[in-house]
């Protein structure tokens, strides 16, 4: 597997990673700048040139892991006998040093309804490292010729069209997925609320609406979905930061955006 797909398949499991590269050489050594290695928490793809200098890189780059270490480290190494050595000696004569890069595992995002907000918000979410998942019962608004807006998107995104039951989504969504629910119907906006309580592992839960809207939803969840309190205030509502309080889709947007990203940065995690 090449050092592309080790990162790909990383992310994909959305488990943690330390991409190393051989960044300068100066005399011999067994690989040139540019070599990299991929290190997950249980395997290795990828070569920095074996010996002493991988398996100390291997190492550290668990450490790394272990630590939830977020920034990149440079390690050098000197190639001779004169150096003692934690995993045995390389004498090739050079130097090198090795640069040390977390790979983190990134956000995601799932927003249940991508009308005229939910596709602005994608549009801002989009231009930032996460997985993005959109969720709309019409297909309408999924077309490839709508969505068009991001193609050149730095997140990686997920379309979901779900013309029955968009809540069965959640059930697929990646561990701590953060949900936004501002579908067309305010019952189906009921079911994904419901539904989001009912599933594990989520991140935060946020609802659109008006107080009128969430006073209806905080007696139906309690009367027959049967949450009680504690769990019927994980959904936040009103979405948004408090204050602005333009009703244009783009302003709601930055503002829902703008509050999650605070939400992300409380919990020590800034997407790039």
């Amino acid at each position: 597997m090449t050092w592309v797909a080790a990162v790909a398949r990383l992310r994909a499991c959305r488990e943690p990673g330390v991409l190393v590269t051989v960044a300068t050489v100066r005399g011999h050594a067994p690989r040139d700048a540019g070599a990299k290695l991929v290190v997950g928490r249980t395997g290795t793809w990828g070569s920095i040139g074996g010996g002493n200098v991988e398996a100390v890189a291997i190492d550290r780059a668990r450490e790394m892991l272990a630590g939830s270490v977020t920034e990149p480290e440079l390690m050098d190494f000197a190639l001779n006998d004169k150096v003692t050595n934690q995993h045995g000696v390389q004498c090739c004569g050079g130097t090198v040093s090795v640069l040390l890069e977390p790979l983190p595992v990134v956000q995601a995002v799932a927003i249940f309804g991508a009308g005229h907000v939910g596709l602005e918000l994608a549009r801002i979410l989009a231009r930032h490292d996460l997985d993005l998942h959109l969720v709309d019962s019409r297909s309408e608004m999924l077309t490839e010729q709508r969505l068009g807006v991001l193609a050149d998107a730095v997140a990686q995104v997920h379309v979901h069209h779900t013309p029955l039951l968009p809540e069965e989504v959640l059930a697929k969504l990646p561990p701590g997925t953060h949900v936004l629910i501002m579908t067309h119907d305010h019952a189906e906006d009921a079911a994904v609320c419901d539904a989001a309580l009912r599933t594990p592992g989520l991140g935060s839960i946020g609802l659109i609406g008006s107080a009128a809207k969430w006073a209806r939803f905080r007696k139906r969840l309690a009367t027959e979905g049967g949450h009680d309190e504690a769990a019927i205030d994980r959904i936040k509502t009103p979405i948004g930061l408090p204050g602005i309080t333009g009703k244009e889709p783009a302003t709601i947007a930055v503002s829902v955006a703008a509050d999650l990203l605070r939400t992300f940065a409380a919990a020590g995690d800034r997407p790039s």
